[in-house]
């Protein structure tokens, strides 16, 4: 029972740092139209989460956690467009570096992790249950 206790465990650590990806990822799409209304100013740029393993001494496992949140220092996009608020003074506006598509799929391989981790915990759960049954 022990073993069934540590895979929960390490299941519900992966689907928090999921959680929080897929957190993130819908910051993304959700300012992926964001310019700055300042002239000359920074529009959102895009965040990534990376992960980590952690060795859990109370469990003996390696859990997965959320290493840190960074912005990409990617290239950004300019387009003309003198009537912005936020255009330089050459009439450019700067893009925000999301791209809706990177975003979508990022999505979808959370979404599954996610759902991977909770199928565990459920497989689990039903091998627990099983296990008191036949002690009964």
């Amino acid at each position: 029972m022990d073993d069934l206790f540590k895979t929960g465990v390490i299941a519900s650590s992966g689907m928090k740092a999921q959680a929080t990806r897929l957190r993130i990822v819908s910051e993304n799409i959700a300012n992926a139209n964001s310019l700055s209304s300042e002239a000359g100013g920074q529009p959102y740029r895009r965040k990534e989460v990376s992960f980590k393993n952690l060795l859990d001494k109370q469990v003996g496992a390696d859990l997965v956690k959320v290493n840190r949140i960074t912005t990409d220092k990617g290239e950004l996009e300019r387009t003309y467009d003198p009537s912005h608020p936020g255009a330089d003074g050459s009439g450019y506006v700067l893009q925000p570096n999301v791209n809706p598509l990177i975003e979508m799929m990022d999505m979808r391989e959370a979404q599954r992790s996610y759902e991977a981790n909770l199928n565990v915990i459920s497989v689990s759960k039903d091998m627990l249950s099983k296990t008191i049954n036949m002690l009964r």
